[in-house]
């Protein structure tokens, strides 16, 4: 799909200040948005600062990530009006879980919910 292809291209760099943004605009942090990057992809925040600074790719962010959280399959909910778990392509779907935990994140959820920890009602 050609519209996925253009999001698997976009820089990481230009995507990430977006998000932290997007945070910032409702009173979180940065590093509140490294620790929801880092939980989902293992990477640690002076990686994600790192690859923020560089040319890699969004695609190239998620298929060079450390370790994939295996709870990422407990995200559900819609984010741009898609539900995240409906979303066939995998790449597109870590993308989108991104998306719906910084989302999450900028809603003013607490930080153990957005991260579905297990002890977290």
């Amino acid at each position: 799909m050609a519209s996925e292809e253009k999001v698997f291209s976009m820089k990481f760099a230009k995507v990430y200040p977006l998000l932290v943004a997007k945070a910032e605009r409702k009173g979180r942090t940065k590093a509140e948005v490294d620790e929801v990057t880092a939980w989902l992809t293992g990477y640690d925040a002076q990686a994600i600062d790192e690859l923020a600074q560089s040319d890699a790719t969004y695609r190239e962010f998620f298929e060079r990530a450390p370790c994939m959280n295996p709870r990422r399959s407990l995200v559900t909910g819609a984010v741009c009006g898609v539900r995240v778990e409906e979303i066939e392509n995998p790449l597109m779907r870590d993308i989108r879980i991104l998306d719906k935990l910084v989302d999450e994140l900028a809603k003013g959820r607490p930080m153990e919910k957005v991260l579905r920890s297990a002890d977290a009602k």
